[in-house]
């Protein structure tokens, strides 16, 4: 994963994003693909981007593979029959760039084929993990191997990280080097891949699919194509025609799951707030500490009759930092760091507020936080200069 945005609209949005504008790289920090992914991160749930990521690239990569079959002068029908009888039979998220029509078929592509170049100005698609701005379509028929019909062991694809109390390595999904034209053979090693890393029982980065969805074998070899001769051949060249459309059903299951359980939790957590569960925490602990020290202080002050009475005004100092630091923690957001134009992206380590609409909402949040540090501190300061002095 790049820290770094590649790329946002040139129109200024007032609204928050979308979860496709986040996705496809479209948004700035603090609500961009990069603070997203340490979101995930954070609940042990970033197998399930990394998956959607990764059968991205699988797509990418099946897209530049038919645009050099029409770059060779043949047609997708001329060079792989089964797969183009397969597509027009059940349709193809390729679309035209095979030669079928989208209406043949009840399957619909995530992204259009005549605008497979991302933001950056790239003129090569599969280069890229990200590069649709289309929206998201579900299809009508799943085209995938046998599947697993085990009873389901939890709800969403967001379960088994919850559950998860070991911190697992994560990395983004890397990008397939292209120094020849690709092959099936590149097809087929991209979607065994996919399917040993997060489909496989057991699996490290395993992620959790409905029944219908799951795939309970990957019957081809990622070192050769099914062999005319073998017994199996007719099989094997089925399961290789799916191998471009092998995991769509499942990305998009994915992409609905995350986009109505993790990212409306992402944007309250980053558009509201700019403060993570620990530093939240730490504050809560700072403020605690801070109004003890402010209350024993005035305390002390009182019944020990202090002149001149003035010197109470000092408590606005211990009460503003617990104030501070008590209603940051409810709000998770800290007003000095809005007003200095950061959020943190993980413990105590922040980024600038680059998206121009998210940066408006936590001004105003941040106005209304001082204005009940500023209330609360008052208030106390003043009620315990008021309260005449005691000596015991």
């Amino acid at each position: 994963m790049e820290e770094k945005s590649s790329s946002s609209s040139g129109v200024q949005r007032e609204r928050l994003p979308t979860f496709d504008e986040v996705l496809y790289r479209k948004t700035r920090p603090p609500v961009d693909l990069f603070n997203f992914y340490l979101f995930l991160q954070r609940e042990g749930a970033e197998d399930v981007l990394d998956f959607w990521l990764d059968v991205q690239q699988h797509e990418n990569l099946c897209r530049a593979y038919f645009k050099d079959v029409r770059k060779s002068g043949r047609t997708v029908r001329e060079d792989w029959p089964q797969y183009w009888e397969y597509a027009r039979r059940r349709g193809s998220v390729y679309g035209t760039i095979v030669g079928v029509s989208s209406s043949s078929g009840g399957k619909r592509s995530t992204m259009s084929t005549s605008e497979g170049v991302p933001a950056g100005g790239t003129g090569d698609p599969e280069k890229a993990l990200l590069t649709s701005s289309g929206g998201h379509s579900r299809p009508a028929t799943p085209a995938t191997p046998a599947y697993d019909q085990a009873e389901p062991r939890s709800s969403t694809p967001f379960s088994i990280g919850r559950r998860s109390f070991s911190r697992r390595h994560s990395r983004a999904p890397t990008i397939i080097p292209r120094d020849a034209a690709i092959n099936r053979l590149d097809l087929i090693a991209s979607a065994h891949r996919i399917f040993a890393r997060y489909l496989m029982p057991s699996s490290d980065k395993e992620i959790y699919l409905p029944p219908s969805l799951r795939i309970h074998e990957f019957i081809l070899s990622p070192d050769h194509l099914p062999n005319p001769s073998s017994p199996n051949y007719e099989v094997e060249s089925n399961a290789l025609a799916q191998v471009p459309d092998m995991f769509h059903a499942q990305k998009e299951y994915v992409f609905k799951a995350m986009e109505q359980d993790a990212f409306p939790r992402f944007l309250r957590a980053k558009a509201f707030g700019n403060l993570t569960p620990v530093s939240a925490l730490v504050r809560l602990c700072v403020g605690l500490v801070a109004l003890w020290a402010g209350l024993a202080a005035a305390f002390s002050l009182i019944f020990l009759d202090i002149k001149p009475k003035a010197k109470r005004f000092f408590l606005f100092v211990p009460f503003t930092i617990a104030a501070l630091c008590l209603i940051s923690h409810q709000y998770e957001l800290d007003p000095i760091l809005v007003y200095i134009n950061q959020s943190e992206t993980t413990p105590f380590r922040t980024m600038s507020i680059r998206e121009p609409y998210v940066k408006k909402l936590l001004t105003g949040r941040a106005l209304w936080v001082t204005f009940l540090v500023i209330l609360m501190s008052v208030a106390l300061t003043m009620i315990f200069w008021a309260v005449p002095g005691h000596r015991l």
